[in-house]
């Protein structure tokens, strides 16, 4: 399920048994529906390798309708109602750099260097956060801090209160972090509108001699 660099990187830590205990449950859960598919719950770790990574935008949990995640945070299939948070996502993007964007699935980013994790990375079936308590913040904590020890010069993209709780395990003396107010509708308008994330980032990356995102694929 896990391939490329992350997979070594997993499996020779101390996080390796927390992992498959959590395979394990999902996989007697065969009676319920879950989020993403199986093949898609490491999706945003195999499209965006350890060595590639430039950018961490960090969500919280999958989307839990039919057939919106897909493994990435704040993506969703194409020919699927975009949500209200993508949604605010691309005004954000249009204001910020006036690109339109309309295909809902960001794995054109991912495969740009953008880490598009959830911190949770399954749910039930139109039941939110149904598997905070199964593990895995415990590992993306783990792939946070270690690309935060490991890289220097990423872009941390903080979105809310959920995400802005990983502060405190990266190194802001050799990384960049924005922040902001969630894209939800609850909270857009208090401080994510006008917060330019897609501009800051590539400036930085510019100015660390890294290639920018382009944010319009």
């Amino acid at each position: 399920m896990i391939t490329g660099d992350w997979k070594d990187i997993l499996y020779n830590s101390n996080i390796k048994n927390k992992l498959e205990n959590i395979l394990n449950y999902l996989s007697n859960e065969s009676n319920k529906i879950i989020y993403p598919s199986y093949e898609n719950i490491f999706r945003a770790l195999n499209l965006t390798q350890f060595k590639d990574v430039k950018v961490v935008i960090i969500g919280q949990d999958p989307y839990h309708g039919e057939n919106e995640a897909n493994g990435l945070s704040f993506s969703i299939n194409n020919g699927v109602r975009i949500t209200p948070s993508l949604r605010n996502i691309f005004k954000e993007l249009e204001y910020d750099l006036n690109i339109k964007r309309t295909n809902t699935d960001l794995s054109s980013w991912a495969k740009q260097g953008v880490l598009l994790l959830n911190s949770i990375l399954t749910v039930e079936k139109d039941h939110p956060l149904s598997h905070s308590n199964l593990g895995w913040k415990e590992i993306t904590n783990y792939i946070i801090k270690y690309i935060s020890d490991n890289k220097e010069n990423v872009v941390f993209i903080l979105w809310g209160n959920f995400a802005k709780e990983y502060k405190n395990i990266i190194d802001i003396s050799k990384h960049y972090i924005i922040e902001s107010a969630h894209p939800s509708p609850f909270s857009a308008r208090r401080g994510f509108f006008g917060s330019k994330p897609f501009s800051k980032t590539n400036n930085y990356l510019i100015k660390n001699n890294q290639s920018a995102i382009d944010w319009s694929l």
